[in-house]
């Protein structure tokens, strides 16, 4: 429970900081950190605005992918605190409850008859595909490392002792920070605050929705980023004790949050024809990291 809490706490100022920071790069002032939950807050006092074009699908699209998202952070633990949900290959459990969000929002942004929204569900749908590789073989690698295949046994026994484990461990947290960047539809793959419909993924997928769902979709956003924030959080904090790890826990969030906002700042937009390269280019990455696992528990003689 305490995980859980930790993470929805989180989500409360992640994009506030990187919106700050994005201010700040740029010479700016830039809106309060709390700026993004007032405007959710906002939508959610709205009704929401269905075109007769979509079904049901388009309705409950919004709360299953919220849903989604929660049962994912309930899987999450943080340190030595267990998700509210723990089992052996839990991981597994926790991509495709992700992933079933994911395709009831790509298939309402096809319920829409938009040729622009299903343009970017074809985008989101190939990009998720894409990353899929290097997430499995991250854990699967660090499943290997560890002997256990659930997320709370893993990080409670994972340790970075040697050169090799902390290069290992560096690698690790850089792909599941793309890997978080590609999920949320940001840099280099997609900009958020673009609304050039031609380029856009993500944004373009929720213009038809208003009000109450598209506050619930703005806020999943915010949850997905602490939520991978945690993962990271999790490879560096296993053994402390119960203050140091929730103060170790809340400082990666803010690192993590300022790095998202410097790659928004510093980074350029890939086109679109080279985002398939540089997601594989993460399982390959990914796969480095697998062998130096193997070479670690003696595998390779």
């Amino acid at each position: 429970m305490i995980s859980l809490i930790l993470i929805l706490t989180a989500a409360m100022f992640f994009s506030g900081i990187v919106i700050r920071a994005r201010s700040i790069a740029s010479g700016r002032k830039g809106p309060g950190i709390f700026q993004p939950v007032k405007d959710i807050l906002r939508q959610l006092k709205k009704g929401s605005v269905f075109s007769d074009t979509t079904s049901i699908i388009f309705q409950i699209a919004p709360v299953i992918y919220f849903a989604s998202i929660l049962m994912g952070i309930c899987i999450m633990p943080v340190g030595e605190y267990r998700g509210l949900i723990s089992f052996d290959g839990d991981f597994v459990f926790f991509a495709y409850v992700l992933a079933a969000g994911k395709f009831f929002m790509i298939i309402a942004a096809l319920d829409t008859g938009s040729s622009f929204e299903g343009m970017g569900a074809s985008r989101e749908a190939l990009f998720s595909m894409l990353a899929e590789p290097a997430f499995f073989i991250i854990m699967g690698s660090l499943a290997l490392l560890t002997g256990n295949t659930s997320f709370s046994g893993i990080f409670s026994t994972l340790k970075f002792g040697s050169h090799i484990n902390i290069a290992l461990g560096a690698l690790t947290t850089f792909v599941l920070v793309m890997i978080a960047m590609i999920e949320n539809s940001r840099m280099p793959v997609d900009d958020s605050r673009t609304h050039l419909e031609l380029t856009m993924i993500h944004e373009v997928m929720v213009l038809d929705n208003s009000g109450f769902d598209l506050a619930l979709i703005m806020h999943g956003v915010n949850l997905k980023f602490a939520m991978y924030g945690a993962l990271i959080a999790n490879l560096f904090i296993p053994g402390f004790g119960e203050y140091i790890t929730i103060l170790i826990f809340f400082a990666i969030q803010v690192i993590f949050a300022v790095t998202v906002g410097a790659i928004e700042s510093f980074m350029a937009r890939f086109r679109m024809n080279h985002n398939p390269q540089f997601i594989f280019i993460l399982s390959s990455v990914s796969l480095l990291i697998f062998f130096a696992v193997l070479l670690v528990i003696g595998k390779f003689s």
